[in-house]
């Protein structure tokens, strides 16, 4: 009986929990560069830009030189979620604004603007927007993107330093068109230059250069105006051999303008590539590939929000009374400041087209006129 009294005794002992383990060391964990904090206790931003569809390159490289300038300024202030206009510039809008965004960047279309100023607007959401059609700019617009006006102005102001009293045009059919048409009249009527004719093609090779030759034969020029891109004057400077040309912003940064013989002398006007050079170099390291000329316009829009931010209380109005500070801003595409109209000044500079090179043939002003 006292065997079995032993032997329940021992079956009723509980042993000791063993020791718990030590507790783990702690995890060094590195920083990864290309991520942002997520906290809620920052300023809201939307960028809208296309992420599908056929623009989508350039809006993939609007978004990554957004989230490139937060990470070079070791901003933690703001917080930039992107949507994707290629499913709806207005939808886009409405989410951004559903999410508590209080600043739009973008989008990149004009004829997206409007759908998105629908939404934004009532919201009192103010937008920047890349579109360069000064028409949609607004109390609560504004345009950020190189207007054609301003390049053509410079440039026509560039040619009659140098002697060009006469000009001709050719323009697409369409609304750009249009807006060089308007801007060359207005520039040449302030130097007191004359424009002899102004012909409208469909851009097809055969239309291209029927517009040159119909523009020579009506009136002698001391320079003609290819109102379109790189590709369109590549089609058109073969027809107007002897005549100067020149060309509007949208020449910046094709390659193959340099290439042409036919070209050699051309003059253009655009935003300054001096600081270009360091951004393509810092994008390919992140990004692993070239990034679109438009690219540089998220990098800037981001360098202005953060700036205007240095006043700006989270979750509230953005205050859109602070873009219009007289003494502008500055980013990877230059000086800049925003009119009473909302659109962008520039300033800019006039190259020249070299052999296989641009020649800077009137640098940009470090500052602009009030």
């Amino acid at each position: 009986m006292c065997g079995s009294l032993a032997l329940l005794a021992g079956c009723a002992v509980i042993p000791k929990p063993a020791a718990p383990p030590p507790p783990p060391k702690p995890v060094e964990v590195t920083p990864d560069a290309n991520v942002l904090p997520t906290d809620a206790g920052r300023h809201r931003v939307a960028l809208l830009v296309p992420m599908s569809g056929p623009n989508a390159p350039v809006g993939m490289a609007i978004a990554n030189a957004t989230t490139m300038a937060l990470l070079d300024t070791n901003a933690d202030n703001i917080r930039i979620t992107t949507y994707d206009t290629a499913l709806g510039a207005g939808l886009a809008a409405n989410k951004a604004i559903l999410d508590g965004n209080r600043l739009i960047l973008g989008p990149l279309l004009a004829d997206e603007v409007v759908a998105v100023a629908s939404v934004a607007r009532p919201a009192k959401v103010p937008m920047i927007t890349y579109s360069n059609d000064s028409a949609v700019a607004d109390r609560d617009v504004f345009v950020l993107g190189q207007v054609p006006a301003q390049a053509i102005a410079r440039v026509v102001g560039f040619a009659q330093d140098k002697g060009v009293k006469a000009v001709g045009a050719i323009i697409p059919t369409g609304s750009y068109g249009q807006r060089v048409a308007s801007a060359l009249t207005a520039a040449a009527h302030e130097r007191g230059i004359t424009v002899t004719a102004i012909e409208s093609y469909d851009r097809s090779n055969t239309s291209v250069t029927s517009a040159v030759r119909r523009v020579l034969a009506k009136h002698p020029v001391d320079a003609l105006l290819i109102g379109d891109s790189g590709r369109i004057a590549l089609m058109a400077a073969p027809a107007a051999a002897g005549t100067r040309l020149i060309g509007t912003e949208l020449w910046n940064g094709d390659a193959a303008i340099a290439k042409s013989l036919a070209l050699r002398g051309a003059w253009f006007a655009a935003v300054s590539d001096n600081r270009l050079g360091r951004f393509d170099q810092s994008y390919r390291a992140r990004f692993g590939a070239a990034p679109s000329r438009l690219a540089t316009l998220g990098y800037d829009s981001v360098l202005l929000t953060l700036k205007v931010a240095r006043g700006w209380t989270p979750g509230t109005l953005f205050p859109t009374a602070k873009l219009y500070a007289p003494d502008g801003f500055i980013g990877i595409d230059g000086v800049f400041r925003f009119e009473q109209s909302g659109v962008a000044i520039r300033a800019m500079e006039v190259r020249e087209v070299g052999a296989g090179t641009f020649i800077t043939a009137s640098p940009a002003p470090a500052k602009l006129d009030p």
